[in-house]
């Protein structure tokens, strides 16, 4: 279910699974957790912006650091950027 609390900024939406980023900064997931979409979600605040794919998610932190979760079978996690600035 998805969460019925305010102070959302923005949310995407993948197959069957979503993702909220709050005003303060934290990542929300809720939907499927087939892949880890949820599961693996990253904790803690920093996040600016948050996208989804089918099966997994990735988001953007405030230092541009890029964090990736749920699904990896055509190499999601590890193409993404591990360099800021």
């Amino acid at each position: 279910d998805a969460p019925t609390c305010a102070g959302f900024v923005a949310i995407a939406g993948g197959w069957n699974h979503s993702v909220g980023l709050r005003s303060d900064g934290t990542v929300v997931t809720w939907g499927s957790n087939r892949s880890g979409q949820r599961n693996d979600a990253p904790t803690g605040a920093g996040f600016v912006a948050i996208a989804c794919g089918s099966h997994h998610s990735v988001g953007l932190r405030s230092d541009g650091t890029v964090v990736t979760w749920g699904g990896n079978g055509r190499g999601q996690h590890l193409d993404a950027p591990t360099c800021a600035g």
